[in-house]
């Protein structure tokens, strides 16, 4: 299974409540550039979950246009609840996950650790596992990547 964390990325100031806060342009943006980044290396099938935060969806939304909604993903969840929604660790297709800190931090160290830290996870970044339990290996950190690694270099 490869999982994909992907980070909501920068949103507004909420004005009718934290659900309905909306990607800024530059938000927007750097969800596109990561979006252009990941669909050339995603498998021709991929399962692209969403919490149903406006923010995560415009985020979801630039690497396809219907991404189901999954409300284990929304902001307070559990590490656990999120790795569920996801099939962690067997399920046999790629999943991308959109969604919030401090979750995805948490997720990602108990990916890795089986321990809860608080790790950061940048607005806009995804961080990419692989798991192959069929063949007893643990999970492996493919990639970590931000909007601004993909920004040209001044």
């Amino acid at each position: 299974m490869d999982l994909i964390l992907w980070r909501h990325a920068e949103a507004g100031a909420s004005g009718s409540g934290d659900d309905q806060r909306e990607l800024t342009s530059k938000g927007r943006m750097a969800a596109r550039e990561i979006a252009s980044w990941l669909l050339p290396r995603l498998p021709s099938r991929f399962y692209l979950i969403s919490s149903p935060a406006v923010r995560a969806l415009e985020t979801a939304r630039c690497l396809q246009p219907d991404p189901e909604i999954v409300t284990m993903l929304s902001t307070g969840t559990t590490p656990q609840a999120f790795l569920q929604a996801t099939g962690w660790p067997d399920r046999m297709e790629t999943v991308v996950a959109v969604g919030h800190q401090p979750t995805l931090g948490l997720v990602a160290s108990l990916v890795m650790t089986g321990e809860l830290y608080p790790w950061a996870v940048k607005k806009g970044a995804l961080w990419w596992f692989r798991i192959r339990p069929e063949k007893g290996e643990g999970p492996v950190l493919r990639v970590v990547i931000s909007p601004e690694i993909l920004d040209p270099f001044p």
